[in-house]
């Protein structure tokens, strides 16, 4: 056998073995050329993201003695990185580095997703930077099962994924909910985006904001690595926007115990909308210890990001039709309207080893919001795209505390392995806000937009705009057991769970009286199946619930008494049932998963003393994913997935939407992108990517159809590897077809496709 047979890759993996057994077998004279390849190999692993090599311990061997000489050569690699399931040590990165298999699951930590029950991919810095990726919305168009769009009246970017929606107020940071900025999340101070898919009141306990019951979203913050890193970026988005980012790392300390990581990023200009304008600046710390049994963290920023004149999302009102999407470039929003938000974060995160089998951990992190905005969203008053417009004003200031602590460990009884762990979760957060709204005061259409002067007389108001009083409170506070047993070399493995979940809200109106309360107590469990019948072959089963607090009653219906009109309908509890294939076949894998999730809804029904609001209704949504990613072929790589779906209105009002589609939630979506590093042109990779959305309905009549769309993106990149330092350069165009669609109907109103978008940057490592 001949190393040419192998890739590059493959060799780097292959040559130290090699190494070990010509100089056992007494080749002197190969054994030194061959040393020679095997250090290059070291140094390229570890200048590299690939986590394929297999140097992880330094090795001695001894070479049989040539001339009455033996020489001894020892081979120093780099330390011992091997994953360990349950901390907070990452998935390791898949090939390339832009992929990891896997992601944090809650309180379970970190995991292999081939070794638990659940569907979880994790999207890399690399890929962020790979892309260009500016937003988390960037960053998860790589998934089919997810869809965003805009929230309701802002420019926050909302997600759905498996067909229910999931808000900005409900990402994690590094397993703990409302610690991060809410509307608009930047991509510089995360080292890894995580996508579970599915419910998981039971991983996460309960999202302050109420949503997250088809899957939720984890942001890791970068982390200092065992090599220094100066990285210096410069950016140019169409058609103004210019930015730079920088990102510092070093470790101290004689063990390298002792990290730092900074990263700041500044980036503002018009965008590719017409008179649209961004702004977006952040900056980060985040500092970690690694010692022998104790290991910690510390992780500090600020974002701030405006938004001025921003494209705005469409209301039906009385339109008859879903109308046209007007010019790809066009914006029907208003130069006066805008958003200005400002967050504080940080998370301090501990874990301790008890035992070489027991660890205890806990986190504690914060966050302090304020934003102010200026809204105003065009309403349909027919087809022909004539709209009615009025200006919102909104000051609104937000604090929250989320905490986190546990034990896990490992022990056996008889044959049975048993990985267990006991855990708690605290969130508690606190909303004050006021608004004054001018009514309908604005006329104009979406095809011809004009610009009006903002109407200064404010028709509605609540609260003081100057000093907003509290507006709401959420307290949850959650108790949690799990244990995975094992047996056959984890061939079979069963988990089992229980959380015991206390959810608290009140509201408050807007001159301080409270108007409604909520405070109930729930147990959720979780269960998970994984057989491995060979070894890169892994089947799952789940079921696993969601929990929200329900809708708020009306004090009337049709003009009938509601004997519990103001209140809270109680606890929410969606029910998930998956099962599902995973493979990993070291340099392709994939995932097959089929589910059925069902989520109740409020509807009215009949009573002595009128009617009564409750969780009696139900939209079940049933899915099917396929996910592939790796790289077949060396120099090519692939990440494509599909979704189908459905969405179905099961339990309505009356009946009377029974078995109609869900609102926003289309039938079907595929991504497919890929990379390819030119033949015969060292350095230089095509990039692409293409998205497919198919139609969707804007409301539960299922009158209402948006039309599927489709968005190709290409780029090229090209990598510099100079002697002394190393410089990236990226290039692309999204939506190269300049193609006029309507992205998302998400709540029942419409989100416009952005435009064509060109991408240019350069990154310098020194």
């Amino acid at each position: 056998m001949c190393t040419a047979d192998f890739s590059p890759v493959e060799r780097n993996a292959f040559l130290p073995c090699l190494l070990a057994v010509t100089l056992r077998a007494g080749c002197a004279a190969l054994a030194l050329p061959v040393y020679a390849a095997a250090t290059s190999a070291v140094a390229f692993a570890a200048t590299t993201a690939t986590a394929t090599s297999t140097l992880n311990t330094v090795k001695t061997v001894s070479a049989t003695p040539v001339n009455g000489q033996a020489d001894t050569i020892t081979v120093v690699a780099a330390p011992d990185n091997t994953f360990r399931a349950g901390g907070d040590q990452l998935v390791p990165a898949f090939l390339d580095g832009q992929i990891a298999n896997g992601g944090r699951l809650g309180f379970l930590g970190q995991q292999d997703a081939n070794n638990v029950p659940f569907s979880i991919v994790g999207f890399t810095s690399k890929l962020i930077q790979d892309q260009q990726a500016r937003s988390l919305a960037d960053v998860l168009n790589n998934d089919a099962s997810v869809q965003s769009g805009y929230g309701y009246g802002n420019y926050a970017q909302t997600f759905v994924v498996r067909g229910f929606s999931l808000d900005g107020d409900d990402i994690s940071y590094g397993g703990l909910y409302g610690i991060l900025p809410r509307q608009m999340l930047p991509t510089e101070f995360a080292e890894r985006i995580e996508l579970l898919k599915g419910s998981s009141a039971f991983l996460n306990g309960v999202p302050p904001g109420g949503t997250g019951v088809g899957g939720t979203v984890n942001v890791e913050p970068k982390r200092a690595g065992d090599e220094p890193l100066n990285r210096v970026s410069l950016d140019y988005t169409s058609t103004s926007q210019e930015g730079g980012a920088f990102d510092l790392s070093r470790r101290y300390g004689d063990n390298n115990q002792f990290g730092v990581r900074i990263n700041g990023a500044h980036r503002e200009g018009g965008t590719a909308i017409d008179d649209e304008r961004r702004r977006m600046t952040m900056g980060s710390v985040g500092l970690d210890y690694r010692g022998d049994r104790f290991r910690s963290s510390l992780d500090v920023g600020v974002v701030k990001q405006t938004v001025h004149g921003g494209r705005p999302v469409v209301y039906l009102g009385t339109a008859t039709k879903i109308p046209e999407a007007p010019s790809a470039t066009s914006n029907y929003g208003q130069p006066w309207a805008f958003t200005d938000t400002e967050n504080e974060f940080g998370m301090l995160r501990a874990e301790y080893d008890l035992t070489d089998a027991w660890t205890t951990y806990g986190a504690v992190g914060a966050n302090h919001t304020h934003e102010y905005g200026k809204y105003a969203s065009p309403t349909l008053s027919g087809d022909d795209g004539d709209a009615t417009m009025s200006r919102m004003t909104v000051p609104y200031f937000s604090d929250s505390l989320s905490s986190q602590a546990g034990v896990r460990g490992k022990f056996s009884t008889g044959f049975v392995k048993h990985n267990v762990n006991l855990g708690m979760s605290t969130l508690y957060s606190r909303t004050r806000s006021a608004y004054t709204l001018t009514g309908t005061t604005i006329s104009e259409n979406i095809y011809h937009p004009v610009n009006v002067s903002e109407p200064m007389t404010d028709l509605y108001s609540g609260g003081d705009m100057g000093d907003p009083g509290v507006t709401n409170r959420v307290r949850n506070y959650g108790v949690a057991l799990s244990d995975t047993l094992s047996i056959l070399d984890d061939r079979l493995q069963f988990t089992g769970g229980l959380r015991r979940q206390n959810v608290v809200v009140y509201n408050y109106d807007y001159t301080g009286a409270q108007s409604s309360s909520f405070d109930q107590t729930k147990v959720t469990p979780a269960f998970g199946l994984v057989v491995k019948p060979w070894d890169h072959i892994s089947l799952y089963a789940n079921h696993i619930e969601a929990l929200q607090a329900g809708e708020t009653a009306g004090t009337q219906y049709n003009g009938v008494l509601v004997s519990n009109g103001g209140q809270v309908s109680g606890i929410e509890t969606s029910k998930q049932n998956e099962v599902g294939i995973k493979a990993d076949y070291g340099r392709v894998a994939g995932s097959l998963a089929l589910f059925e999730i069902k989520k109740p809804v409020g509807v009215y029904t009949p009573s002595s003393n009128g009617y009564v609001f409750g969780n009696n209704g139900e939209v079940r949504n049933r899915g099917l994913e396929l996910n592939v990613f790796g790289e077949p072929l060396f120099g090519v790589r692939i990440n494509g997935s599909m979704a189908w779906m459905d969405p179905q209105l099961t339990k309505t009002q009356d009946g009377t939407y029974n078995g109609n589609d869900a609102v926003g939630v289309p039938r079907y979506q595929m991504v497919v992108g890929g990379e390819w590093d030119l033949p015969g042109l060292t350095g230089l990779t095509a990039t692409g990517k293409v998205i497919h959305t198919g139609s969707q309905y804007a409301d539960q009549a299922n009158q209402l159809k948006v039309d599927d769309w489709t968005r190709l993106d290409l780029g090229v990149r090209y990598n510099m590897n100079l002697p002394r330092n190393t410089i990236i350069w990226r290039a692309a165009i999204e939506n190269v077809t300049n193609e006029k669609y309507w992205a998302s109907a998400t709540g029942g109103y419409l989100t416009q496709g952005d435009p064509r978008e060109a991408k240019v940057s350069m990154t310098v490592d020194f």
